[in-house]
This record gives structure tokens, sequence and C-alpha cells, in this order.
């Protein structure tokens, strides 16, 4: 099945038809697997194609859907995906690229990496949720510049980086406990902050409330606040704003 990009090519070349390239084009949306519906065109609205949310789903169901994204687009990220579920997609894609840590797969080649995202974690017990946002950001595109282990426990270590921090046209701030990380960043950057509450913490967290909380309500300005341990929501953000600047620098040079 060819891409959008594809069919307009082989009409301008003369090689389709307007009448069979327009038929073609009609089936390019979605198509109904009964169980789910890949969404084909989704990188021509928003720009990044659909990404497989892998928990919870059927053994066969994750597969088939792996597979025609696969197809379609080339190349596929997956979330929350387990070590059976990236066995599962390994076993038919032996090319595929699992990471543990973050529970995510990759499939295919990103594109080539321009600007610059950087991903500042709190602590190593973070590493999960930052490593989904920082490998999602790569995989939409974006240059990702990772500041790990950089909590305000030990300011000094987020003071040793800001020349890095301050460069990129974005920043993903990720901490557990009481959150306070997202606030002194946006303190010190120009750009915007996206704040990324975990669940780590002891009792008094809440399963990661207490670090929701603290970045909602910081009166650092420049901040936006994703779900508790949506490192993925935080890194497609991130590619959004950073796509955006790395086309603003382009107009104006």
């Amino acid at each position: 099945m060819m891409t959008t990009e594809e069919i307009l090519e082989q009409v301008k070349a003369g090689a389709l038809g307007i009448d069979e390239a327009a038929g073609m084009l009609k089936q390019q949306p979605f198509e109904d697997l009964g169980f789910a519906k890949p969404d084909y065109q989704r990188s021509l609205r928003t720009g990044f194609p659909e990404v497989v949310y892998c928990e919870g789903k059927e053994d066969a169901f994750l597969t088939a859907i792996v597979q025609k994204l696969y197809e379609k687009n080339g190349r596929v990220l997956g979330t929350r995906c387990s070590a059976h579920q990236a066995d599962l997609v390994k076993a038919a894609f032996p090319e595929t690229d699992y990471d543990p840590v973050s529970r995510t797969l990759i499939l295919g080649t990103a594109p080539e990496a321009t600007g610059n995202v950087a991903i500042c974690c709190a602590g190593t017990a973070d590493l999960y949720c930052a490593e989904e946002a920082a490998r999602t950001a790569a995989f939409l595109g974006a240059k990702v510049t990772r500041v790990y282990d950089v909590g305000v426990a030990g300011l000094h270590r987020l003071l040793s980086r800001m020349e890095e921090i301050t460069s990129a046209n974005c920043v993903v701030a990720v901490a557990g406990m009481e959150g306070a990380l997202a606030s002194v960043v946006a303190g010190l950057v120009e750009n915007p902050v996206i704040a990324v509450p975990t669940h780590v913490g002891y009792g008094a967290s809440f399963h990661g409330l207490s670090a929701l909380l603290t970045m909602i309500n910081s009166c650092a300005n420049g901040i936006s606040v994703v779900n508790i341990d949506n490192g993925f929501g935080a890194g497609y953000l991130a590619a959004q704003i950073n796509r955006l600047a790395v086309r603003g620098s382009s107009k104006s040079t």
C-alpha cells in the first residue's frame, strides 16, 4: 500500500491516473480491522503518525495493528509495551528496538533530528518516564539532550548543565517526590517547560499526586503540566514545540 506522498509522486510522474489515484486516496484515511481502525492519515493532519498504546491489548490485536501501521507508515512507536509484547513484535520484525526502561517499542528509522529538546530528570528512579519522553521526541524528529539526575536536593548538578538546557527550544522536567524541579527550571529558562509528575515517592506523595499539585500550582511562568507518568504526552508536545521553533528559524534565515 502506497503512502499519500507516493501516490502524488506517481501522479506527478504520469505513472498513475487522477481517477485511479482518487480511488486509492479514498481508502487511505483508516482501515477497519474489526477490533481497531488504524489511522493512516494521522501524519497528514498532525505531522506525526499514529502511536500505539500497547498496554491492555490482546496479543493478536497488537501485532496486527503494528504490522498495518508499519506497512503503511514505515515506522511505528509503541508505548507501555511489556517485554512479552515486544517479543511478539520482534518475532515478526527482528529489527524492532525495544527499551525495557521506558517500555517503548520502535520500528523503522526516525526522521533527521532537528532543533533541540532538553529532557531533565530529577532522579534515577524517574528514568522510566524521562526515557519515554526522550524516545518519543526523538522518534518524532527532535534532537534530544538528556540531562539526568539533577534534582533539587543537589541544585549544583542542574546548574552545571544550564548552557545545554537554555539552548533547547523546549524543556521537559520530570520529577516525583514534591516535584520541585519544574519550577526551578522554569525560573531559569526563557523557552516553554513541560512538567511531568511521576509516581515516585513515599506515602504522602500519593503516587504522584503531590508532584502533580506542586507543578500545577507553580509560581514560575511558562509551565504546562501533563498527567502523572505521561512521558509520552510530554515528549509529543515537546516535539510539536520544537517543530514550530525549527520552522520559525528556517523562515527567518
